[in-house]
This record gives C-alpha cells, sequence and structure tokens, in this order.
C-alpha cells in the first residue's frame, strides 16, 4: 500500500511571543517493510528547516522563529509505502532461553529499563497479577496473552487523559486512550525482560473497519525485540499485530522522547494547539482530515527554556 499522509499542525499564542525554538518528528522512517518516498514540511511564518537523526535513526527537524508572532502553522505531507509482512509464527516462535542469549549479546540496556511513562507502580502490580505475568509459554505468546489482555480489561475513551499523564490515571480508572496502553504494555513486557519500545505514528482506516482509535489523529503501539524476528509490533489498543495499515514515525522508549512537536518559546501567555491527521490511500483524493481539538491555556515554560535562560543571562550583563 502507497500512503499519503497530511498532518497539521496549529499553535496559537496569546499574547503573541516574541521568540520560539522547536523540534519535530514527522517523518516516516525508512525500514523493514516501509519506505518514506518523499517528506515535505512547510512552517509558517517562514522558517529555516534544519534536520538530523537521532541515535535511534528517528528524522528529526527543528527551527527557529525570532520574529514576533501570535500563530505557529505547520503542515507535514508525506507519501509512504508499506508492504504486508507475515505474522509470527507462534509454533515455531523462539523460547526463553533463546531471547536471554540475544539479550546477553546486544545492546537492549535501555529499552529494558523503566522509563519516564513506562515505570512499575502499583497499580500496574495489580493488572500483572490479573494477567499472571509471568514467563511461560514463548516470548511471542506471552506477547500476545497480553496485548490481548489490555484489550479485554480497559476502555478506548477519548480526551481521558493528557499527553504527559502517568499509567496510573488510566490504571484507576481502567480507560484511556492508545498512548495509555502502549505505556502499560510496555511497563509489563519489560518486567519479562523483553526488549521493548513506543512507536508513534499513523493507523489507516478503511471504510467499515472496526479498528479503535481517534480518526484524524495519531496513534500509537509497541514493538518488542524477538529472536529470528526482530522488533515486532504489537498493538493494544485494537489487539493486532502491526501491519501495513501501521505507518511508523519514530521509535524511543516512550512518549516523552518521541512526541510530533516539542518547543519552546519567549513571552506569551496562553496557548492554544490544534491537531488535524488525515491517512489516505496515495490515488484517493486527500480530504482536509478531522480536526482533533486540544485546548491548552497554560503558562510560557521559565525555568527550563533556554531562550528564558539566554534573556537572564542578558540582563545580567
Amino acid at each position: 500500500m502507497i500512503y499519503s499522509v497530511r498532518h497539521v499542525t496549529k499553535f496559537r499564542y496569546k499574547p503573541g511571543v516574541r521568540e520560539s525554538v522547536m523540534e519535530v518528528r514527522m517523518q516516516p522512517r525508512s525500514e523493514g517493510n516501509q519506505r518514506c518516498l518523499s517528506f515535505d514540511l512547510t512552517v509558517k511564518p517562514n522558517a529555516a528547516v534544519m534536520q538530523y537523526r537521532d541515535f535511534l535513526g528517528n528524522v528529526v527537524h527543528h527551527f527557529d522563529i525570532a520574529g514576533t508572532h501570535s500563530e505557529l502553522n505547520l503542515t507535514a505531507q508525506s507519501l509512504v509505502e508499506v508492504l504486508p509482512i507475515h505474522d509470527p509464527d507462534i509454533a515455531h516462535a523462539a523460547t526463553w532461553h533463546d531471547l536471554d542469549a540475544l539479550v546477553s549479546s546486544g545492546d537492549y540496556y535501555e529499552m529494558l529499563l523503566p522509563s519516564t511513562f513506562a515505570r512499575p507502580t502499583a497499580l500496574l502490580d495489580v493488572l500483572a497479577n490479573e494477567l499472571e505475568l509471568h514467563r511461560r509459554g514463548t516470548p511471542l505468546r506471552m506477547l500476545f496473552d497480553i496485548s490481548e489482555g489490555i484489550h479485554e480489561k480497559f476502555s478506548y475513551v477519548p480526551n481521558t487523559t493528557n499527553v504527559d499523564s502517568p499509567i496510573d490515571d488510566a490504571l484507576s480508572e481502567r480507560k484511556g486512550v492508545c498512548q495509555d496502553f502502549a505505556h502499560i504494555m510496555i511497563a509489563l513486557v519489560r518486567q519479562l525482560k523483553i526488549p521493548c519500545r513506543y512507536v508513534s505514528g499513523y493507523l489507516f482506516h478503511a471504510n467499515g473497519d472496526q479498528v479503535t482509535t481517534a480518526e484524524g489523529a495519531s496513534h500509537a503501539w509497541i514493538e518488542a525485540y524477538l529472536p529470528g524476528v526482530g522488533w515486532s509490533g504489537f498493538d493494544p489498543t485494537n489487539n493486532t499485530i502491526c501491519g501495513e495499515r501501521h505507518i511508523r514515525v519514530a521509535v524511543g522508549r516512550d512518549y516523552a522522547e518521541v512526541p510530533p512537536t516539542r518547543g519552546v518559546y519567549k513571552g506569551g501567555g496562553e496557548s492554544e494547539l490544534s491537531v488535524s491527521v488525515t491517512v489516505s490511500l496515495s490515488d484517493s483524493p486527500a480530504p482536509e482530515g478531522t480536526s482533533l481539538m486540544v485546548e491548552r491555556r497554560v503558562p510560557p515554560p521559565l525555568v527550563d527554556n533556554y531562550l528564558a535562560r539566554q534573556e537572564q543571562e542578558q540582563q545580567q550583563q
């Protein structure tokens, strides 16, 4: 399949800000069964956009807007080819011994440790007991069981958590969004000493399908490393193995490392963010998409904003 992906992000500031610096992770990865055929990022107000690859191979675009502005608009347009993949064979899956041997000979340390949003908690222990979380069968069979357990015990309810919500928010209410389910599964899988990472991307919605995730928004799932297979995707939100409808953009230990946008600004008082995502087959006309509006009225960052530190240093001179 070849998909056209349009990801539009709009920031509004009141009052306007004097300077903003931002990095963007929206370019789909080229690896395995996926190739990014083209990518274009448009920034308004105009800015010189530069790019680099981080240590996990994610493409990061970054820019600086020095003038005063009350809006910042980003439009990322991608053309991505995703080929079908064969589902892992449970009957011939590798053993726990095979997994341990592979992990001991490789560098998977960071994907085995707790991270910002995927760490053990008392409520996670309760869920682990319900799922009878201990090594049994094969690592592959265990991953299927965990994905199915999360899918059965949690309800997908949009807007019940925020991007910075800890997993206990979803664990206590037994509801959340794809990001929560991915973090919960990562935290459980790492307890079994299976390397596991967070994937941000998009999910193509076919007419009449039964997938559970918000259309018009990005998606999240997990990848676990298995002997003889490599990094394999599991989508606990939909209780499925990731295939040709999952478009990978960025990978990391959890969401904290791969947000679509991350930036700082100087000045302003309130900010509002709106996001619109459209994924369509490349030979189909791409509609404008469904807007997902998220309002945030927060003060500008001061302490860990290097622009603020820069301003303080200038005042001291």
